[in-house]
C-alpha cells in the first residue's frame, strides 16, 4: 500500500462528514487535504483507543518526534509520506501538527472544563488549527479568512461535543463546561449515568444556540474574495448544522445514542452547496 492509499482508506473508513466535501476539490488539494485529515485521525485515535494513558502519551511522544523528523526531512509514517509533498505549496507549518497533538495531549490529562473560555483553549487546538490549515489547503487569498476557519472550527467542535455527550461520559469526560452545568443545575453524575431530565435539555439547548451563533459569526466574517474557494468549508458546515437541526428535533437525545446523517444525505448536502451555491 502506498502512502497515498494508505491515507485515502484513512480517510475513508473514519466515515467522517468531512470526507465528502474533499470529493469535490482538484486532485493536488484533494491529496492534501486528505493526507492532513489521516494525520488528524491518526493523532486522535490514540486518544479514543488506547486505554492506557501511559502507552497513549508515549504514542503521542512518538508523533511529536515524528513530525519534527519529517519537517527535517526524514518522515517515516505514511501519513507523513502522504503530507510532506504538500507542505510547501500549501503553508502547512509544523507548527500547525504539534498543535493538534498538543490538544490530544489534554484529553489525557484534562477531563472538564471549568468555563467555555477554558474549553475554547482546547476546541482552539483541535478544531482552529484544523480550520486554519484546511482554509489554506482549499485556496485562502485574504488573510481574515483564517479568523472564519477559527470560529467555523469552533462551531463544529460544539456540534460534535453535542453529539458526543454519551460515547464521551462512557469514556469518563464531560466537554460541558462545569459552570453552566452549574447555571443549569445538571449534575455529572446525571450524565455519566445517562440520566435525561428537562434541565439537561435546556443546557443542550444552549449549548445548541451558541453553536448556531458561531456559525452565523463565520458565515459573516468569511472574505467575498475567499467565498469561492471555501466552498468545502461552506459544505462541512451544511452537513453540521443540519446534523445539529436532527439533534434539536430529537430533543437532545444524545445520552444513549449517536444521531448521524446518512451518507447519501452528507453527499446530497455538499453537492447542493457545490452545484446550487445553498445551504
Amino acid at each position: 500500500m502506498t502512502p497515498q492509499q494508505y491515507v485515502q482508506q484513512k480517510a475513508v473508513a473514519s466515515g467522517s462528514s468531512f470526507y465528502y466535501a474533499f470529493l469535490f476539490l482538484p486532485a493536488p488539494r484533494r491529496a492534501a487535504i486528505t493526507a492532513f485529515y489521516a494525520f488528524c485521525r491518526e493523532v486522535d485515535d490514540v486518544v479514543d483507543e488506547v486505554t492506557d494513558p501511559g502507552v497513549a502519551r508515549t504514542k503521542l511522544a512518538w508523533w511529536q518526534a515524528e513530525v519534527a523528523k519529517a519537517y527535517a526531512g526524514q518522515p517515516t509514517h505514511p501519513v507523513m509520506l502522504a503530507l510532506m509533498p504538500h507542505t510547501a505549496e500549501f503553508g502547512i507549518e509544523q507548527r500547525h501538527l504539534q498543535a493538534v497533538i498538543d490538544g490530544c495531549h489534554m484529553d489525557l490529562e484534562q477531563t472538564r472544563y471549568l468555563d467555555f473560555a477554558g474549553l475554547k483553549g482546547y476546541c482552539h487546538l483541535v478544531a482552529g488549527i484544523v480550520g486554519e490549515v484546511a482554509a489554506r489547503i482549499f485556496g485562502q487569498t485574504d488573510p481574515r479568512t483564517t479568523e472564519y476557519a477559527h470560529t467555523l472550527g469552533l462551531a463544529f467542535q460544539l456540534t460534535n461535543i453535542i453529539r458526543d455527550v454519551g460515547e464521551d461520559a462512557m469514556l469518563g469526560r464531560i466537554y460541558l463546561p462545569v459552570s453552566e452545568l452549574q447555571q443549569f443545575d445538571v449534575k455529572a453524575h446525571e450524565i455519566l449515568k445517562r440520566q435525561y431530565s428537562d434541565r439537561f435539555t435546556a443546557l443542550m439547548r444552549f449549548q445548541a444556540e451558541r453553536a448556531h451563533s458561531l456559525y452565523d459569526e463565520a458565515f459573516a466574517l468569511l472574505p467575498d474574495a475567499d467565498r469561492r474557494a471555501q466552498k468545502p468549508g461552506l459544505m462541512m458546515a451544511s452537513i453540521y448544522r443540519t446534523l445539529l437541526r436532527e439533534i434539536e428535533h430529537a430533543n437532545f437525545q444524545v445520552l444513549h445514542q449517536r444521531i448521524r446523517l446518512t451518507p447519501l444525505r452528507k453527499f446530497w448536502l455538499a453537492w447542493k452547496v457545490q452545484a446550487l451555491g445553498r445551504m
